[in-house]
């Protein structure tokens, strides 16, 4: 059994010992796709270096809400094109980068600067259409400003609800905008609200696993640093929900992430 790891972190620091030796082993245990996700410039700077060195490792280059420079001035934006630039031009550069992510909004954690947040979610959507790339966005607690600008600014590619939350309104009008739904470790905890209706909700066509690693360990590994080896207990739940067998699950995500981020299979 395959499996594609839609979106994990290998570029974070709690990988910075036993990186390579975990990589190489979890290929080996079937983890033969995964995209390194950046979230600011350093990051998908990293990302790009690590999928050198792997031939089944691909890149997303972006900046995340969580990294935007609160200092920016709403009325001077020359840093964030400064930025913007740089991510293009990182993305033009290379042919692992798949994607223009992680990008969105998050007011869970900042809420001072949503304006800014916006500018930058704004910026690369039209980055990715100029390089005719799909977007990973990250939304939280921003759900109605989320569904408001990816409607005003179409992306061309389309592109991944990223670790999504469970909200029915954001699951069901990012389907109808054509975008696919990436679950994450949080679909098994126990207490997950709306877990299995929003599993229910996704076609399986539409529908990919990620770990977002090192975050986000799925029961039964819960606070534990994550990697791309509890992506079986995702494909569990998922099953179980759909009434298929973990195959066929891990089989169906594998190939609809090929799709979307224009990967060959082999």
């Amino acid at each position: 059994m395959e499996y594609f790891d839609s979106h994990a972190h290998y570029n974070d620091e709690q990988f910075l010992e036993d990186r390579d030796e975990l990589i190489q082993e979890l290929y080996k245990q079937g983890v033969t796709k995964l995209i390194c996700a950046g979230y600011n410039i350093e990051s998908s700077k990293q990302a790009n270096n690590i999928a050198k060195k792997y031939p089944h490792i691909f890149t997303i280059c972006g900046i995340s809400p969580n990294d935007v420079d609160n200092s920016v001035d709403n009325q001077e934006d020359d840093k964030i094109n400064n930025e913007i630039t740089t991510i293009k031009e990182m993305a033009s550069s290379y042919n692992k980068v798949v994607a223009i992510g992680e990008i969105g909004l998050d007011y869970y954690w900042k809420q001072e600067n949503k304006e800014i947040q916006k500018q930058y979610f704004i910026k690369q959507i039209q980055v990715a259409n100029e390089l005719n790339l799909p977007i990973v966005v990250h939304t939280r607690e921003a759900v109605q400003d989320t569904i408001a600008i990816l409607k005003q600014h179409t992306p061309n590619k389309k592109g991944i609800m990223h670790c999504c939350p469970f909200n029915r309104e954001l699951v069901k009008e990012a389907l109808k905008l054509g975008f696919s739904i990436s679950f994450a470790g949080p679909v098994t905890f126990k207490n997950a609200k709306n877990a299995d209706e929003i599993i229910q909700l996704v076609p399986l066509e539409k529908m990919l696993i990620e770990t977002d690693c090192p975050y986000l360990s799925p029961e039964p590994n819960r606070g534990k640093r994550n990697h791309s080896g509890n992506l079986k207990y995702i494909v569990e739940k998922i099953a179980k929900v759909k009434q298929l067998t973990n195959e066929e699950i891990a089989s169906i995500t594998y190939q609809n992430a090929c799709k979307i981020f224009n990967i060959k299979e082999i």
